[in-house]
């Protein structure tokens, strides 16, 4: 219920806070959302005041906490966004969308990438920090690269599946598929040509330490490159 549910979270960033401190870094702290129904279909579908009604009391308690920001993970349609980019203004809490795509670029409702992200962005006037995609193969955002756009500038963050199957192929099938960590992290470098601001990386469905270190390595040698470059 939602007393257990702001406990969990309240007890999660203590967590986290206990650990920025371990490791005396600065370590941002997100508080996560997950979308209201299943992450991989849009169905039943939130108006945008009923999705700002619907997070906005988990997002006002990571208000509360030491948590730095919010951040909304696996949307499948623009309005939940919206809703929530609205519920943490409201709140005071930076916050980071987070779209899923099928394999074709589109989202779970249909609508194109581009189109989502320029869409959140007109109705909230440009609040999200930043835009991530995540739970989608790095070869299924061909589509939407090909149509090129100012929107890739507002993609800072990425958290890739280590599959290429489709999200309703992921969710029948019997076996993990963990892919090939080199080349998602080759992937991973190329796309920074697509996305020249991406810096925030990690992995979703399939991957773990292996291809996390792998993109780490990647993304560095290429960050290194551009700076080499950017000397020369």
């Amino acid at each position: 219920d939602e007393r257990a549910l702001a406990d969990a979270n309240r007890r999660s960033v203590t967590l986290l806070v206990d650990l920025r401190h371990a490791f005396e870094g600065t370590l941002v702290i997100s508080g996560n959302l997950g979308p209201r129904g299943d992450g991989y279909r849009a169905g039943a579908r939130m108006s945008v005041p009923e999705a700002e009604a619907y997070h906005g009391p988990q997002i006002r308690v990571f208000a509360e906490t030491e948590a730095d920001m919010v951040a909304a993970f696996t949307m499948t349609y623009a309005e939940e966004a919206i809703g929530i980019t609205r519920a943490a203004a409201a709140a005071g809490m930076p916050v980071v969308i987070s779209f899923t795509t099928e394999t074709d670029g589109r989202l779970p409702s249909g609508e194109p990438l581009d189109a989502a992200i320029a869409r959140t962005d007109d109705a909230t006037g440009g609040t999200p920090a930043y835009y991530m995609i995540n739970c989608t193969h790095p070869t299924h955002l061909a589509d939407a690269l090909d149509r090129g756009g100012a929107w890739r500038e507002r993609v800072r963050g990425l958290r890739a599946n280590a599959s290429r199957r489709s999200h309703a192929e992921l969710d029948e099938s019997p076996d993990l598929d963990a892919g090939d960590p080199v080349e998602l992290a080759r992937q991973y470098a190329e796309l920074q040509a697509e996305f020249p601001r991406l810096t925030v990386a990690g992995g979703c469905c399939g991957t773990d330490h292996r291809h996390v270190a792998a993109i780490g390595r990647a993304l560095g040698g290429a960050a290194r490159g551009q700076a080499r470059a950017a000397v020369t």
